[in-house]
């Protein structure tokens, strides 16, 4: 009895890996810098001159953020859950839970799969993860025995695999882009369109409506409406992400990255114990590659006036860039937590990491309440580096407020009643103190 009590119960707090806590700490304040475009400003999160300004202040928080945060926060989160499964599999089995670990492994997903389809129906953020990382999870099982050169070398497959599909998507563009050159052309002169120039010419219009001023009013309306009006608005947008993301994307971004992260486990660097050297070395290389690539990517942007076919060039090189960057915050975040320094500061991490759940799914409860009509409707009033100023206000909020929670609770409030759904028994929820 005693021993099935130590299989079921979760990772204590003195068991705990206290850099991985830091690190999905410092990726979940890093999500929240990149969602905010998208929470608060209509058509913001990838072109800046849609919505939220492109010059000035706003152009260089796009370039900053466009350089070491687009692509690489996700990343990072990715590689955290993968481990963070992981973690969970080896501990239940190397303590004897049998095929009760698969149980409690595939509730858990179930169970955040039902998390995430509250948190973008209900919560009113269309960007949520969660769904997408419960349907990769289900595909994690069956990779965590494999050695971490496997699990690189699979990953990497993932990561051609993706950049295949993106080259097969700009090849379209550019066919795209040429008929509804052909079609402007043929209505300017008073020639007839063909069918196929017909449907480029509609898809081109609607397009151009969304980006333009009225479509941007009329999608700030939208969200400024009263909750149940903003829930239907935003549903139709929630049933095409979940359709057509996870096999587009999410096998190629985020399994990927999954996998990775679960070879950099295995190989020990996740957990600050290599050296200063390695992490150094690391940095530099990772930062060397990724940063290159990616002002490659965004001077192409700018240059070519954030058009359409420079946004889809640039996704050719995409994995080349962020994934390497990633790599430099890795190594970076590593020599952060090894270092003897600001430990104030990483204890206050730490404490966000640990619940990061409940914290992530706090961004959205203010983004509800500030952006749309459920609260205060300030959707699309604010430019791009004026949301800079919210997303240090919710940092220094969880900062504090994580560490005085955890003082007094065992876990987070979400965390909690995941644990209780996953092993399906009630665990303690305060601490005695």
């Amino acid at each position: 009895m005693e021993n099935s009590q130590a299989v079921f119960a979760p990772l204590k707090s003195s068991d705990r890996i206290q850099s991985l806590d830091i690190m999905r700490g410092i990726v979940l304040f890093g999500i929240l810098l990149m969602n905010i475009n998208g929470m608060g400003l209509a058509g913001a999160y990838e072109d800046p001159t849609v919505s939220g300004g492109s010059t000035g202040w706003d152009l260089i928080t796009w370039i900053t953020t466009n350089m070491l945060f687009e692509g690489t926060m996700r990343a990072l989160f990715s590689l955290l859950f993968g481990v963070g499964m992981y973690i969970l599999l080896d501990r239940l089995e190397k303590k004897g839970a049998g095929i009760e670990a698969a149980n409690i492994y595939f509730r858990r997903l179930i169970w955040l799969l039902v998390f995430g389809l509250i948190h973008g129906y209900l919560l009113l953020w269309d960007g949520e993860i969660l769904y997408n990382y419960a349907l990769m999870g289900f595909l994690v099982f069956s990779f965590r025995y494999m050695a971490p050169k496997k699990l690189i070398l699979i990953s990497l497959f993932l990561f051609s695999t993706g950049a295949l599909w993106n080259y097969s998507d700009h090849r379209k563009d550019v066919k795209f882009v040429e008929q509804v050159e052909l079609a402007q052309s043929y209505k300017s002169e008073g020639k007839a369109l063909s069918k196929e120039l017909k449907e480029a010419d509609r898809k081109w219009e609607a397009r151009a409506w969304e980006r333009s001023p009225e479509g941007v009013d009329e999608y700030n309306t939208n969200m400024r409406k009263g909750y149940f009006d903003v829930v239907t608005f935003l549903a139709p947008i929630n049933l095409k992400y979940n359709e057509h993301f996870p096999y587009r994307y999410d096998l190629w971004d985020v399994l990927s990255m999954m996998l990775l992260g679960i070879a950099l486990f295995k190989l020990k660097i996740l957990a600050a114990k290599k050296s200063y050297r390695f992490y150094g070395l690391m940095a530099v290389v990772g930062y060397g590659i990724g940063l290159s690539v990616n002002y490659y990517e965004t001077q192409l942007i700018i240059d070519n006036q954030f058009s359409m076919l420079a946004f889809s060039k640039s996704y050719l090189t995409y994995d080349l860039g962020r994934v390497p960057v990633a790599m430099g915050h890795v190594a970076l975040i590593m020599l952060f937590c090894k270092l003897p320094i600001l430990n104030w500061l990483k204890k206050s991490l730490s404490a966000v990491g640990k619940m990061a759940l409940t914290n992530y799914v706090m961004h959205s409860v203010f983004a509800m309440f500030i952006f749309t009509g459920a609260g205060f409707g300030l959707f699309g009033t604010f430019q791009r580096y004026e949301l800079l100023y919210i997303v240090f206000a919710i940092w220094i909020f969880q900062l504090i407020l994580s560490p005085i929670w955890l003082k007094y609770f065992q876990f987070g409030p979400l965390e909690w009643i995941w644990r209780n759904l996953s092993y399906q028994k009630r665990h303690p929820f305060k601490k005695n103190i």
